[in-house]
């Protein structure tokens, strides 16, 4: 090969410096289209993090209701048919007393906090007070001052903005909704088929429900 065809071959061979540019061009367009896709990406999953983080924060507190519900429920007095196991009881709260669903723990649970090792037989109530959110109400019965003293009081969501109360009517065949515990025809509290529990976020809100067992001597339908 004669030296002038060599650097002709060594000429073609080589990139100009319009392809170079039309490389980079190129090169940036891809960059750019792919820092796009990724910027638009995040939007999306940042739009839909609280969603999910709601959803969760939902999930968990409605779980954590339907455990305490299942551990008063699965308790001995209440297998052995000695007791119901759920009462509504007019409990001393901020505003006065109000009748609440009120329900005993033989060994506690672990967001009523107390310094030592936890109490037994705590008895606890449920509402939902402006403000706060979905409230526990409980005390020990082995507290000296069980009957007098008004029982403490822990936060369980502070997302719940309502605790209302369903109830069967088996004559209409339909549910009705009170925000309150209801009497019977003789004036006794009367217990509800299950709870209804609103959660509210910003323009976020659902709703769920826990379902109470029934006071036969059977066992509860969890």
């Amino acid at each position: 090969m004669s030296r002038r065809t060599h650097q002709l071959f060594r000429r073609r061979s080589a990139f100009t410096l319009i392809e170079i540019l039309l490389a980079v061009a190129l090169l940036g367009g891809l960059l750019l289209a792919l820092n796009l896709f990724i910027f638009s990406m995040g939007e999306i999953w940042g739009q839909g993090r609280e969603q999910r983080l709601f959803n969760e924060h939902v999930r968990a507190v409605t779980r954590h209701v339907e455990k305490l519900i299942r551990t008063a429920a699965l308790a001995s007095p209440v297998l052995a048919g000695t007791q119901a196991g759920f009462t509504v009881e007019e409990i001393r709260g901020v505003s006065g007393r109000e009748p609440l669903l009120t329900f005993e723990l033989p060994t506690g649970d672990r967001v009523l906090a107390w310094p030592e090792s936890p109490l037994p037989n705590v008895v606890c109530s449920l509402s939902a007070a402006p403000g706060e959110g979905l409230v526990i109400a409980w005390h020990a019965r082995i507290e000296l001052r069980f009957l007098e003293d008004p029982p403490r009081r822990t936060v369980l969501s502070p997302l719940v903005t309502a605790l209302t109360y369903d109830y069967y009517q088996p004559e209409f065949r339909s549910w009705k909704n009170e925000l309150k515990p209801e009497r019977d025809r003789v004036g006794e509290w009367s217990l509800p088929a299950r709870l209804r529990l609103r959660f509210a976020y910003g323009k976020m809100t659902t709703e769920t429900t826990v379902l109470l067992p029934s006071s036969s001597g059977a066992l509860p339908a969890f």
